[in-house]
């Protein structure tokens, strides 16, 4: 089934490589630890396809050339010409990312000619958060809303003794263009804060692991180290002794990872230490920590989570949608020029159907990452098949102020991973797309997502017949959208089971301090967030967006219910009614699970036995949920709403 034995292949099979490891290759430049990544890459899968590595002076097809121009340059460029393809490239990792283009290409790269053109990033940092314990944690186990089996880098309280595994994923996030990992949880616990300290060891292994394929290795700190860690009494930020401890703690982490990326920060979030404590402000609490990394050329990135968790349920005048805004807008333009304001793509949690945050395009002067949920906390939690490309496509290209796109805005995309020790890295086969899509987003956030889709297809599937790539769109195309249909209706949110977040529960958060609710009572449903007569949040857009949210006749029918308040019997731009529209989307949403299970049966002969066998598990468990989920909301508007189903059909 893999090329590995013990963990599957995903979008690297060796098949993948058949029309370069065909070739005879040349990989020519200076010393460069990439570029013997890259020439380890040829000879193994010359070895397998009849290829070879040739000298320099040699004739070759492909040539792979690293000028050393530029060792931070990320790009590459690629042509064919005279019957040979060359990737040219400054750095070692411009040269790595162009070996896996043309592995992408496969045949196509060898054919014809292709003009010169050079390829970059978008976005300098492209890094996936590990919301991974080091010690498992009595609530939240050993990953932190992880659905993919424990963690890859812990086990037994410390550092996993064999890395291979670590490896080989730094080499799949390479295929797909991620160049950074943060190795432990945000939410830093005891355990994990020792990771800064005499347990940094851990992390030098970890970082060695993933060097070869140019990932660069993060670490998420708690802000009241400098107290845990330190035996200071205090971690304000402006305190002179507390600033001495953060610079040379981290001098000491760069002693032992030189190319250590930085610190993600999680502060006065949900518990988590911060610098209110003191009367400072979080741009007083970033520049701290980027004044230490600063020397050493590394960054902070500070999560901008920021809320009240402790909400009066009876209160409607506070909304846990203006927080992150209302907290960051008035530092625009005092964090340094190494810190990054790290933003979720929507205004409260990684929701099915969420607007995108008002915050993203509100700092101008201010370096921002937008940080996206690769990990199926709210979508399924990876037992349900939901490709996120589009909702994450939709994101990025959304234009804040009506012009620019959110993905040219921000200095980096960022997604908290959804990988773990499970034989398909994943749990559900099928979520390895959305890790796949999300480091090509980052890559170029203007790319279309099912061409993107196409390419994990192709390359987790080398040389299958078209039918399995048609079965495959049919299954994930739509698979967001389904998903919303049968869970909750027009961007409302929630809904879920209190803790873990699987399976419906209407009432579940409603009466609970988060913040998450939707008011539903005999009238209507909805949260009234308009400046007229809400919360105000509508407001924090600028136009033509704050226009159109503020009224209901004019908000887009999937978010109406996030921004306002309506009668069971409002018609929507659809023409249908709130409630009508809650009906039949339930159960369209089971239907269309029930479709794509049938049309994943029909692919068993050309899918290995245990992926196919896996993702058929998945679906009947996704189906199960479905019907539930329909049931339990549909049953619940009825009896709140006292309004039938317009087409007779059966509400429980």
């Amino acid at each position: 089934m893999t090329d590995s034995g013990d963990f599957d292949a995903a979008w690297l099979p060796d098949a993948a490589f058949r029309a370069v490891g065909a070739r005879r290759s040349l990989v020519r430049g200076g010393p460069d630890p990439l570029k013997d990544t890259v020439r380890a890459e040829l000879v193994r899968v010359c070895a397998r396809f009849g290829g070879e590595v040739v000298r320099d002076g040699d004739a070759a097809e492909l040539v792979l050339d690293l000028t050393g121009e530029d060792p931070s340059d990320e790009g590459y460029t690629l042509e064919r010409r005279d019957g040979v393809t060359t990737v040219t490239a400054s750095g070692g990792r411009g040269l790595l990312y162009g070996l896996f283009h043309v592995v992408r290409l496969g045949e196509g790269a060898f054919a014809g000619d292709l003009a010169s053109r050079t390829h970059r990033p978008a976005l300098a940092t492209r890094m996936l958060d590990h919301w991974d314990n080091v010690a498992v944690h009595p609530v939240m186990g050993q990953v932190e809303r992880g659905y993919a089996g424990g963690s890859l880098f812990w086990a037994d309280g410390e550092a996993r003794g064999d890395l291979n595994r670590v490896r080989a994923y730094g080499r799949l996030l390479a295929a797909c263009g991620i160049n950074a990992v943060a190795v432990n949880n945000v939410n830093v616990h005891a355990t994990e804060a020792r990771l800064l300290t005499d347990r940094i060891g851990d992390v030098a292994a970890i970082a060695g692991a993933l060097r070869p394929y140019g990932v660069r290795t993060h670490l998420s700190v708690s802000f009241a180290a400098p107290i845990l860690l330190g035996g200071l009494p205090t971690a304000d930020p402006l305190d002179p002794a507390v600033r001495a401890w953060w610079a040379a703690t981290t001098a000491r982490v760069y002693e032992a990872v030189p190319d250590f990326g930085g610190y993600v920060v999680k502060a006065d979030s949900e518990g988590q230490p911060g610098p209110f404590a003191y009367g400072r402000s979080h741009a007083d609490g970033a520049n701290m920590l980027a004044a230490a990394l600063e020397p050493h050329g590394g960054t902070v990135h500070w999560r901008a989570f920021v809320y009240d968790h402790r909400q009066d349920w009876r209160d409607r005048s506070t909304d846990r949608a203006r927080a992150a805004y209302d907290h960051f807008t008035p530092l625009d333009g005092e964090f340094a020029d190494n810190a990054v304001l790290q933003v979720k793509h929507g205004p409260m949690d990684f929701q099915v159907r969420e607007p995108v945050s008002p915050l993203i395009g509100a700092m101008p002067d201010t370096r921002l990452a937008v940080e996206l949920q690769v990990t199926q906390e709210y979508t399924g939690q990876q037992k349900h098949a939901c490709w996120l490309g589009p909702m994450w496509s939709e994101v990025l290209r959304f234009r804040p102020d009506g012009e620019v796109p959110a993905g040219r805005l921000a200095d980096g995309l960022v997604a908290v991973s959804n990988a773990g020790d499970d034989r398909f890295w994943t749990g559900h086969p099928l979520a390895q797309a959305n890790l796949y899509t999300f480091g090509r987003l980052a890559w170029d956030p203007a790319a279309d997502p099912r061409s993107v889709l196409d390419e994990w297809i192709a390359l987790t599937h080398p040389g299958s017949p078209g039918r399995l790539a048609e079965g495959l769109h049919a299954v994930l195309d739509g698979s967001w959208g389904t998903y919303e249909k049968y869970t909750a209706p027009l961007g409302v949110g929630f809904m879920v089971q209190p803790g873990h977040h699987y399976g419906p529960s209407v009432d579940g958060y409603e009466y609970s301090p988060w913040g998450t609710y939707h008011f539903a009572d005999r009238d209507g449903v909805g949260v009234d967030r308009s400046v007229a007569t809400g919360t105000g949040y509508a407001g924090q857009y600028a136009e033509p967006w704050a226009k159109l949210y503020e009224s209901p006749g004019t908000c887009p029918d999937e978010l109406l219910l996030f921004f306002h308040h309506v009668p069971y019997g409002h018609v929507l731009h659809s023409g249908k009614t709130v409630i009508q529209h809650i009906y039949d989307t339930h159960f369209e949403g089971v239907e269309e699970a029930e479709e794509a299970r049938r049309v994943w049966a029909g692919l068993a002969d050309l899918v290995e036995p245990e992926r196919h066998a896996r993702v058929a598990e998945r679906f009947e468990e996704q189906l199960r949920s479905a019907r539930e989920w329909r049931d339990q909301i549909n049953s619940y508007f009825l009896r709140k709403s006292g309004v039938p189903d317009a087409h007779g059909r059966t509400i429980h």
